[in-house]
């Protein structure tokens, strides 16, 4: 039997939905006596959560197994998640791949480790907290089928936690001391029960000092979702994440998402009408097939008038199985990184505008790690990265900083005497 005390590592690729998951998965290693190691560390057990939303993921994927195999030749390793659930076979072919499991066969992970003798439950240790955030998983599956995306062949249909579950969850997160709990899932304002009595019931039931969503569709922008901020005494964080894809009608279209730039735009208002001093953040693509110059003009001068707090961006990516495989006008690579690289530094400016709008201002600030000695990072609730210096230890203190200069790509901040 591989020892338990020899390490499990367990590392993670992708959305905030897999680190749930592996959040989950970490937990659940712990209370059967397992002792969860950084990768680095050689461990005797190596699990990777895969992604496979692009080709890169994909080749991050397998770049980390090798790497894990060359630490530790007899290391256990085991492939987890989306590419594992879409391409099993290839990924059983990487040098040192024990397991592959799908996203459907990893909630039997550990139950699978214990039949082949590979952890025990003899020795059960309590959990530990290393993050001050928490992520709870309560939603999975895409019924939306956008041209480009392989989440719905490797996530399945929509399905939703039970909402008495999904509080329950919640307030077992508190009662192990996180301050915050991030809400998440592939489309959370899909969840059965609507998101609104989810969040309600959470604020209700449940003591958590501060409530965070993961990612919402323009349609779910709904008058009665947004009156929860004005309810929720400032429990419920002032950030958004709206995937955008694409400032282009036209590109929109050929991607099948279900809004125009004019949906989005008005969102968006709704949302800052509603909610002072908000971080919208957001996704575009670029260099989707039969993206032209003036598609692209247009995507970059809507991502300026929208004044996002963050931009992630990131090339098209073909995808097996997915319509978009079969459009023609495939943009060049070349084409694809000087767009990717524009994008690029108007999300930066972006990013900069909106944090300095705040510069001065006493913030709630949740603070999660010494990145040196003496020298602390945290993050606002409306999704500022901000550090401070202090002797004394902060991990999981949410209290006031005042923001003020910069500190690298950070904010600096300060505390009031």
């Amino acid at each position: 039997m591989v020892n338990p005390k020899n390490g499990v590592a367990l590392e993670t690729l992708g959305c905030k939905l897999n680190q749930a998951e592996s959040e989950s998965l970490a937990r659940q290693l712990a209370e059967r006596g397992c002792r969860v190691v950084p990768p680095s560390d050689g461990a005797a057990i190596y699990i990777l959560n895969t992604c496979t939303v692009t080709h890169i993921a994909d080749r991050k994927s397998r770049h980390l197994l090798r790497l894990a195999q060359r630490r530790n030749p007899g290391a256990f390793i085991i492939a987890i998640g989306c590419y594992a659930e879409r391409a099993p076979r290839e990924l059983a072919q990487v040098t040192g791949v024990n397991m592959v499991l799908g996203n459907e066969e990893k909630a039997r992970l550990l139950d699978v480790l214990e039949e082949q003798g590979l952890i025990s439950t003899s020795s059960a240790l309590l959990p530990q907290m290393h993050r001050t955030r928490s992520l709870v998983k309560v939603q999975e599956g895409c019924n939306q089928f956008c041209s480009y995306c392989i989440v719905p062949l490797v996530r399945g249909r929509e399905r939703s936690l039970p909402l008495d579950e999904a509080v329950a969850e919640v307030r077992a997160r508190v009662e192990r001391g996180y301050r915050e709990v991030v809400l998440t899932g592939t489309q959370i304002g899909s969840y059965r029960n609507s998101p609104e009595l989810l969040i309600q019931r959470i604020l209700i039931e449940t003591g958590v000092e501060r409530l965070r969503l993961s990612s919402l569709q323009p349609r779910e922008i709904t008058a009665g979702l947004l009156s929860l901020w004005q309810d929720s005494s400032k429990r419920l964080c002032r950030h958004l994440h709206l995937p955008l894809q694409s400032g282009s009608d036209a590109v929109l279209r050929r991607m099948g998402r279900r809004y125009s730039t004019e949906d989005y735009a008005q969102a968006v208002a709704r949302i800052r009408e509603a909610i002072p001093d908000v971080a919208i953040t957001t996704d575009v693509m670029v260099g989707f097939p039969g993206e032209t110059d003036e598609d692209f003009a247009e995507s970059y001068r809507f991502c300026q008038q929208m004044a996002f707090a963050n931009i992630h961006v990131f090339p098209y990516s073909e995808r097996p199985c997915t319509p978009a495989t079969l459009m023609p006008e495939k943009i060049d690579e070349p084409v694809k990184k000087e767009r990717s690289k524009r994008m690029l530094k108007l999300a930066r400016e972006s990013a900069r505008r909106f944090e300095e709008q705040f510069l001065g201002r006493t913030m709630m600030v949740l603070w999660e790690r010494e990145v040196d000695d003496g020298v602390w990072v945290g993050l606002t609730d409306n999704y500022i990265r901000v550090v401070a210096q202090s002797k004394k230890p902060l991990k999981n203190w949410l209290i006031p900083a005042i923001l003020g200069g910069r500190y690298n790509h950070y904010l600096g901040a300060s505390f009031a005497l």
